[in-house]
């Protein structure tokens, strides 16, 4: 029998991050999401937009092509630690990436999850996020049931672009 090899360097990342954790769990150089704070690297770091409360990250392990996360610009943990300021905002950056998304990628529906805590799946659970998934009839194919593999057809880099060049278009 034979097969094909499908190469997904940017994995290795995720991999190597997986296993370097604390005594804790959390990651030994501290929280992705609050090392994104300084806006001088945002390019380099897939953040795709900031507003006053929240910031929307390219996931660098996606679910599907466009998965993005969005995150209070503070370290927080649970919807209850939120100031009503910053819930609504969440929400409308939610609402405004979903018609980004839409517009865009021509997405034809989404999954939106919040994970809360760790036995809930939340893979940095110092730090509350929404994750934002593009959806197209007829995604799923026969990769991810007989090879335990999802194939992403578009890089991280190409897709920061195409949504940073329309961002202007959605409010």
């Amino acid at each position: 029998m034979s097969h094909e090899t499908l190469w997904a360097p940017w994995r290795l990342n995720y991999i190597v991050s997986a296993v370097d954790k604390d005594a804790a769990n959390e990651p030994k150089a501290g929280c992705f999401l609050c090392q994104y704070r300084d806006d001088t690297h945002d390019a380099e770091n897939y953040v795709v937009d900031r507003s006053e409360h929240s910031l929307i990250v390219l996931n660098r392990f996606p679910y599907n092509n466009g998965h993005l996360l969005i995150a209070p610009r503070e370290h927080k943990a649970t919807l209850e630690e939120l100031g009503d300021a910053e819930l609504l905002d969440l929400q409308v950056q939610l609402r405004r990436m979903i018609k980004l998304l839409s517009l865009v990628m021509g997405a034809e529906g989404f999954n939106v999850g919040l994970n809360l805590g760790r036995v809930a799946g939340a893979g940095l659970p110092g730090h509350l996020h929404w994750h934002i998934v593009p959806r197209w009839n007829g995604d799923v194919n026969f990769m991810p049931a007989i090879a335990d593999t999802k194939v992403i057809p578009q890089s991280l880099d190409a897709l920061y672009q195409l949504l940073r060049a329309d961002l202007g278009s959605v409010s």
